[in-house]
């Protein structure tokens, strides 16, 4: 496996930052995920978009620009022998002496990108779904960041593990669902697909983006607005989408049956229409 680190190619074992490194120290950061069909880069510049919106709010320069971004992006993919990946940007300020407040002078920052093969779910999962959780969100209001301090995150994660399902819904203040802890999810409820806006209590997904796009072009009634917490326990279906699981039914929440208990009519059609998007868009 060959990664980039701070201007250079070479393989995992070989990659070495500081202890000092306020990523390390800190979680001072933020991160990437770009998906790679047939060894193009989806959307990328959507995902260079959103890594600038972190670096921006997180004062952090941008370390390179659009186009050296992607000529590293390409390299590395070509270095690479899959060809679905998906690649993790991982930018931090970089290494300095403990101190919470910004090293001043600036130091250089920590950039370090990785390949990874993109793996598809199994058609056991498509066939029967998927299990969660729901729990309280708890984290901060920034949500919007990729930051790479991600342990509100892992713990809610780790809780749906440990309870023999695959993901968490997070309902924030008892009142709204948000997203999974490491998905965005979409209600559906008498043929309506619902999902929440994007604001500082979500992360912008771009699948998420992509199914709104599909939703619109083929038809399918929809809304984007606040999801109250009984919508989601009461929904005909529940759907999860990221870059590296596309889209998931989610067929039983809390130990009940969402529905049918069984993926429904609106998780065959958008999987379907997926499925052709990503034929027929993502790896052209």
């Amino acid at each position: 496996m060959t990664v980039y680190l701070n201007g250079q190619f070479m393989p995992i074992t070989e990659a070495k930052v500081s202890v000092l490194d306020r990523g390390f120290i800190f979680g001072d950061g933020v991160y990437e995920v770009i998906p790679v069909y047939s060894r193009h880069a989806f959307r990328l510049g959507e995902h260079l978009q959103r890594l600038r919106h972190s670096l921006d709010s997180i004062k952090l320069a941008n370390p390179h620009s659009d186009t050296e971004w992607t000529d590293i992006i390409l390299e590395l993919i070509a270095r690479n022998t899959p060809e679905d990946q998906y690649l993790y940007l991982h930018i931090t300020r970089g290494a300095a002496k403990r101190d919470h407040a910004f090293p001043n002078p600036p130091v250089p920052p920590t950039v370090f990108l990785l390949s990874n093969p993109l793996n598809t779910p199994p058609a056991s999962l498509l066939h029967s779904g998927i299990s969660a959780i729901s729990a309280p969100d708890n984290r901060w209001l920034r949500c919007d960041i990729k930051a790479i301090s991600l342990l509100p995150n892992v713990l809610l994660r780790q809780m749906a593990i440990d309870a023999g399902c695959a993901e968490t819904i997070m309902i924030r203040d008892n009142a709204f669902m948000t997203e999974g802890a490491a998905s965005n999810i979409f209600v559906v409820k008498n043929g309506i697909l619902l999902t929440p806006p994007k604001d500082h209590l979500m992360l912008p997904g771009i699948t998420y983006d992509v199914i709104l796009e599909l939703a619109a072009a083929n038809g399918i009634p929809h809304q984007v607005r606040k999801i109250a917490a009984h919508e989601v326990f009461d929904a005909d279906e529940l759907l999860l989408t990221s870059s590296t699981k596309e889209v998931l039914a989610i067929t039983l929440l809390d130990g009940k049956p969402v529905g049918a208990g069984r993926p429904g009519p609106m998780f065959t059609q958008l999987h379907g229409l997926y499925q052709d998007f990503k034929r027929e868009v993502m790896r052209a």
